[in-house]
């Protein structure tokens, strides 16, 4: 991919969520208070998504444009987050290039078969991921109309509330594709890497670069900044990941660090700066030096590491996101208010702290309890 410059229009050229607190913050800049959104919140857990989504798949939600659009802009508007976060699923860019796959209640992603020996690597990746570029209508489509209700609100920052872009991580696609559905240890994907580094080589190629493409896909859109989320990346070994998995993630996110856009500075000078990028894993705390490594802004940290533990991991000069235990949302309010208190203080030791959950909202979660979660870090300043 070749270095762009994103149009006048696009909401980060056209000044409406450069500053917002969330684009400074993945900057390293603290603002008024601290920015809160929350991992997976559109969705279950809202009354209106599940009216909504009532005889729809999952993968057919994600593939109309104007559903996916208002199950992303649901939770923006019910709980004053300081983003969106684009509806979607890690595997939409396999759907979109043909590969048989389905999302199964209950279960997750279930593909027509496996791709765990050389045979079925070359097979899979005899797809042309530029294909993704072609077929990415829907979600180009859908950004557009999200970023447009978007750049009408103000959540008390005086900016648009920005939308983050999502895109699932090289070796999470790679793991479930080895296994052809989900896994509780990896043992497809992981045995692959070892027992024929050449066929995974090729996979994780074949993954980034179409993760990467859908991630820029959805920047180019309107999307102010960019998350990859590795799912399964915590059941590696920290010598596997930097060895067999890094470089993969560092080339889907390539796709992105080539977009800019040009704005101005405090001084009114002219400058061009790079589209955030910010790159969460799940229980993935031995990992988190690595993952900053392969070149973002924020790192996200899950709930199993304090973020000041985190900080000293990743280094002082970095952003942190989250990190809330989601099973805190269910606790008796007091619990709850000091648990989130707790996680600001810790936070306070980055230069700026996106708060988060540590993993996804619950769908059994009531969504009042993230509306006053929201108030609460609001409330609590910078």
């Amino acid at each position: 991919m070749s270095r762009v410059i994103l149009s006048p229009q696009h909401p980060l050229s056209a000044g409406l969520t450069g500053d917002s607190r969330l684009v400074r913050a993945y900057r390293g800049e603290r603002s008024d208070t601290t920015p809160v959104w929350f991992m997976r919140q559109a969705g279950r857990s809202l009354p209106e998504y599940r009216d909504l989504r009532v005889g729809t798949r999952m993968l057919d939600a994600c593939l109309d444009p104007a559903m996916a659009s208002e199950i992303t802009l649901q939770p923006v508007r019910r709980h004053t987050v300081d983003a969106g976060i684009f509806f979607s699923d890690i595997v939409v860019p396999l759907k979109l290039v043909g590969v048989d796959v389905e999302i199964q209640p209950g279960r997750g992603p279930v593909f027509g078969r496996g791709y765990a020996d050389a045979a079925g690597v070359a097979e899979l990746t005899a797809v042309d991921p530029a294909r993704l570029d072609e077929a990415s209508g829907p979600i180009t489509e859908a950004v557009a109309r999200t970023v447009a209700e978007l750049n009408d609100t103000d959540n008390g920052s005086g900016t648009a509330t920005p939308l983050i872009g999502f895109a699932g991580a090289p070796f999470t696609l790679a793991a479930y594709l080895a296994e052809g559905g989900p896994s509780k240890d990896h043992l497809a994907a992981r045995t692959l890497m070892h027992a024929d580094p050449g066929a995974w080589r090729a996979l994780m190629d074949w993954t980034a670069e179409l993760t990467g493409r859908f991630l820029r896909t959805q920047v180019l859109a309107g999307a102010s900044a960019a998350q990859l989320f590795d799912s399964w990346a915590g059941a590696l070994s920290l010598a596997d990941y930097e060895t067999h998995v890094a470089p993969a993630s560092a080339k889907a996110l390539a796709h992105v660090h080539d977009v800019e856009y040009e704005t101005t500075d405090a001084a009114g000078a002219g400058v061009t700066r790079a589209v955030p990028v910010v790159h969460f894993g799940v229980g993935t705390g031995e990992l988190l030096g690595a993952m900053h490594g392969i070149g973002v802004d924020t790192v996200g940290v899950d709930y199993r590491v304090p973020l000041d533990v985190a900080s000293q991991r990743v280094g002082a000069d970095v952003p942190l996101q989250g990190n809330l235990d989601p099973a805190l949302l269910a606790a008796p309010w007091p619990v709850l208010e000091a648990a989130v208190r707790d996680v600001l203080a810790r936070g306070r030791v980055a230069p700026a702290h996106v708060f988060n959950l540590g993993h996804g909202v619950p769908p059994e979660t009531d969504p009042t309890v993230l509306t006053r979660v929201v108030e609460l870090v609001h409330e609590a300043g910078a």
